[in-house]
């Protein structure tokens, strides 16, 4: 299983990326040299959003998807599936 997530880092940014572990990963960008060099300089980061895609290929056409909005439409997304679960 894959999952596309979003991240609001400590400068009040967002981060999409994908990714197999969501827990090992957003600990890699909170405290690892692994992190992106993006998310390296704007910690901490907070998991706000994910999905689970099936496989590594419709994880990257949705990554790709959601970097493609606006940031308001990236807040659009988050919020309203808040309000689904």
């Amino acid at each position: 299983m894959w999952y596309v997530y979003i991240l609001r880092c400590g400068d009040d940014t967002l981060y999409t990326g994908i990714t197999t572990d969501l827990d090992r990963r957003v600990q890699e960008h909170n405290s690892s040299p692994k992190a992106a060099k993006y998310t390296r300089i704007r910690r901490p980061l907070e998991l706000i959003y994910f999905e689970p895609c099936e496989n590594k290929s419709r994880a990257s056409k949705r990554e790709y998807a959601i970097k493609q909005l606006s940031r308001v439409e990236k807040l659009f997304l988050v919020s309203s599936t808040l309000k689904l679960q």
